[in-house]
This record gives structure tokens, sequence and C-alpha cells, in this order.
């Protein structure tokens, strides 16, 4: 059953005025609201520059795919929320069924709660008393509210129980704790398989707390997708599975096997979903897949250029949109976009369509011009210095972005539009963010 959300809540963001503090819009639609900056069907060339945009259709047919995918093949979806931290949007991924949404922190977790989020993964450890205290009392005062912590260390463990048993009654519901499975040059998480059994034993000792089943990230043991790297991903899969199949887990419990980023859930889905035929929920986590990109997740992703298994191909749904505003030296122009606006981690951005100079004419696909730096303000797109140049001082460029979760974090509000390609783009919505 797929957690449930507060629809009134999500529904009010549309009247939240808007103003100077989002840098997406124009001076002309401060003052007004989301619903009725959208009643009067505003395009992309109402809006500034540099600008980051998603699509519509994009963000629907990816929702949709993986959703598809996920009942196709046995297993359960708890969307990362921290990628888009959109409550609007991670109401349509409830809509489509997800199980739950999982985020990475308490400062997450409230903004769930405010959005009424009735089932959450945190994938992490929370050992801050002050912060399990306020858990507490969610529990407390909410019984349909569920939530699901990690633990990685016995130490870890005692420091939850010691941070609970100070502050909640006997009687008190249970926090659901998850063991957490790590493997060699991974993240945080038991590196063995006796260290996780052992996490397991002291979670299910402690009074305030319940063993819940096991997760962790195979996203952090591979970066490609080679069929070494693929087996050293099954292979930490493998481990997990088996720290799930040595622990003891109260008669009550549906124990949760948990994995999958965006890169790797078909390997996920291959070693783990037999586990629920022994009835274990088996949860994915991706979170990029909902946005996709033109780079990393282009190249890595199951559903990418290069599939790895059945279903449609995911699309990219997000966008930047940069200007010229110098051309210094041959064969260099300077737009008004850099790290504060676009992603850069994972790859620069790519150079694809020049919007139109003038009225009447259309978009352009554009070759052999390369992002090749990223200043705080400023992007470096280089070509050939020969002959004519290939753009001028105020042309408009859409570009690819590579890795959504250091796209949306650089934007407070974001501008939903119903066709990149189309020549001037119609805003449908748009997407408030908390980070």
């Amino acid at each position: 059953m797929s957690a449930s959300y507060d629809a009134a809540a999500v529904a009010a963001l549309a009247d939240q005025p808007l103003s100077w503090q989002d840098k997406a819009l124009p001076p002309a639609f401060w003052g007004r609201t989301v619903t009725e900056v959208l009643a009067g069907k505003p395009r992309l060339s109402d809006l500034p520059t540099p600008l980051l945009t998603l699509s519509a259709q994009g963000l629907q047919h990816n929702v949709e795919t993986l959703a598809r995918w996920c009942t196709k093949h046995g297993v359960e979806l708890a969307p990362h929320g921290k990628t888009t931290m959109a409550p609007a949007l991670w109401a349509k991924q409830l809509d489509a069924g997800a199980w739950a949404i999982t985020l990475a922190n308490a400062f997450q977790l409230s903004v769930a709660r405010a959005y009424g989020v009735s089932r959450v993964i945190v994938a992490n450890s929370v050992i801050s008393p002050l912060q399990l205290r306020w858990i507490a009392d969610e529990l407390a005062a909410d019984p349909s509210f569920e939530v699901m912590v990690w633990a990685d260390s016995v130490r870890t463990v005692e420091l939850l129980e010691a941070a609970r048993s100070a502050y909640v009654d006997a009687g008190a519901r249970q926090l659901d704790v998850l063991v957490e499975v790590g493997g060699d040059s991974g993240r945080t998480g038991a590196r063995d398989v006796e260290t996780g059994l052992a996490v397991g034993a002291a979670i299910a000792a402690a009074p305030t707390l319940r063993l819940a089943g096991v997760a962790g990230y195979e996203g952090a043991i591979a970066h490609g997708a080679d069929e070494a790297g693929l087996e050293h991903v099954r292979s930490y899969l493998r481990d997990l599975a088996a720290v799930h199949n040595g622990l003891q887990y109260d008669a009550d419990v549906v124990p949760v096997v948990s994995a999958g980023g965006s890169a790797y859930f078909e390997q996920v889905a291959q070693v783990l979903a037999p586990l629920g035929k022994d009835g274990a929920r088996v949860v994915l986590r991706s979170g990029a897949y909902i946005a996709h990109d033109d780079g990393y997740y282009r190249e890595i992703s199951p559903l990418g250029s290069v599939p790895r298994t059945d279903g449609d191909r995911l699309m990219p749904a997000m966008h930047g949109w940069v200007r010229v505003t110098s051309q210094p030296e041959a064969g260099l122009a300077i737009f008004d976009a850099g790290k504060r606006d676009l992603p850069f981690d994972e790859g620069m951005p790519e150079p694809q369509l020049l919007r139109p100079r003038s009225a009447g004419e259309a978009v352009r696909k554009v070759e052999g011009m390369t992002v090749t730096k990223l200043n705080d303000q400023h992007g470096f797109l280089r070509f050939s210095p020969d002959g004519e140049p290939p753009l001028v001082i105020g042309d408009e460029l859409r570009v690819g972005l590579s890795h959504p979760c250091t796209a949306f974090d650089k934007w407070g509000l974001i501008p939903v539009i119903d066709d990149a390609d189309a020549d001037d783009p119609v805003v449908v919505d748009l997407i408030r963010t908390f980070f």
C-alpha cells in the first residue's frame, strides 16, 4: 500500500505569493501567486536567464515508467526525495504507487511531515538526541506515521537507545531501525556479514527499538556499467541478502530489504527480489530517475541510452537555459550561468539548442560547442576560432545537464514547461523546493 500525503498542503503551494527571492522569475511576477501567474500562460521567453526548467512530459513519463518497471519486477519503490526536495513531485510519485519516500536527514524528514507524508525511510543514522526526541514526539502524535532509520554499528544502536530511553515512557512506540550494510570502498554501512548480524542483534535487544530489516546503497560500490563493476554490485547485494537471512525478526514484522539508486536498480531486482517470496518487502530507493539527465544517468541508468533491462527508456526532464554575455576572444563565449546555477560535479553542461533570435524563427540544434569550465556565475563555451562565430552576444542556449541531485538544490522555484523542444515553451507549473 502506497504512503499517503496531505494533498491540501501540497495544493496550497500554488497559493503562496512569489517574490524577489525566486530567482527563476522576473519582477513582473512578484507579488502574485503561482496560480495567478500560470493563469496568464507565461512562456519561456517571459523568464530570465540563467534558468533551470523541468519537462512536464518527461517527469510524467519517468514516474510512470519506473512505477511500471517496479511492479513488473516484484519490488516496491520508495523514491529518494532528497533529489528534488519538492513535495509536489513527491506527490506525483506517491500517486503512482510509491510505497514510501526516502530522505537523508532529520531536516528533510521535517519537510515530509509538514506535507503529511505517512511513511519515510531516513537513509542515514540519526543519533542527535534532539532529533530523536522530535521523531519520538511525531510517532506519539500520529499513529499512522511510519519512519525507519539506519544503523551500521553497535555503538550507533547504543546511542539510539540511550537517547530514546531517557525520553520516551515505557510502552511508547518503538523506532524501526534497518541494519545498514556497506562494502569495500563504499560509504557507510557494516563492512561484513558478521558485523551486520551483530548490529541486528543489538537492535533486537534494545527495548525502544525494533529490528525492521536491512538496507544499503550499491551506488557507492561501483561507478561504471562494465561487467566487472556490475559483478561488484551483485556481490555486495548478496552480502546484504546474507545479513537479512541471518537476522531474527519479531513475528509481526514484515522485514524491509532495501537498496537501489538510479544506476543499478536492475541488479538490485535480480539479486534481492527473490527474497520477496520468503516474506520480505524489497524496496528500491531510486531518486534521480524522475528527472534523468543528459550526462551521468543517461550513460549509467539501466533504462538509459544503453539499456540493460526491459521497459521504456527514461527521458531527460531537466534543462538549463543560458545567455551569451561576452565574446572576449576567438573561439570563446561566456554565458551567464555557473556553479551556483547548474550542476557540474558529474560533467559539464551540454550545448543542445539555440533559441530563436527573432519572432518566426525556429530553434536550431548546435554542434561543435563544448562547455569547458564553470565559475560561480559564468560558463565558458568553446568552439572553433576559425571562420564566422556560431554565436553572438545575446544568444540563448538550451544546455543538457548531468546529475539531478546537484541541480534541484540550486533553485527554490523551478518552472515546468510543456515542451522543451518548442520554439517558445509554455510554463505549466512552478515547483517549490526545500533545501
